[in-house]
Formats: structure tokens, sequence, C-alpha cells
């Protein structure tokens, strides 16, 4: 059976919430960037990811 990309919710070292995005070959493709206080702020973070990567543009820097 084959996985699905995921998301990821962990605390880190620190105790702070991240979350990570990874894909069925288990590679990291995504993550937070910083850690939240609460697991519901990581929560909130990755809706937003899920929310506003459909509308994202792709912009080839020179």
């Amino acid at each position: 059976m084959a996985r699905t990309p995921r998301f990821e919710l962990y605390q880190d070292t620190a105790g702070e919430w991240r979350w990570r995005l990874t894909v069925p070959n288990g590679n990291i493709i995504a993550d937070s960037g910083e850690g939240y206080a609460s697991k519901q702020g990581a929560k909130r973070g990755i809706q937003s990811v899920k929310r506003n990567a459909l509308q994202a543009q792709t912009v080839v820097s020179k």
C-alpha cells in the first residue's frame, strides 16, 4: 500500500510544536520553520499552508 503525503506534528527538544510535510519516500519537502508555543498554533500553521498553497505562484529569480 502506497503512503500519501502527510503533515507530521511534533514537539522539538525545546518543547515547542512544529510540523513537517513528508512525501511517500520519507523526504521532508516543507517544515514550519519556527516553533509554536501550542499544538493548536502549529495546527493553524498547517491549515494556513493547505489553504494558501493552492494560490501560490512560482517566481524564478535571475
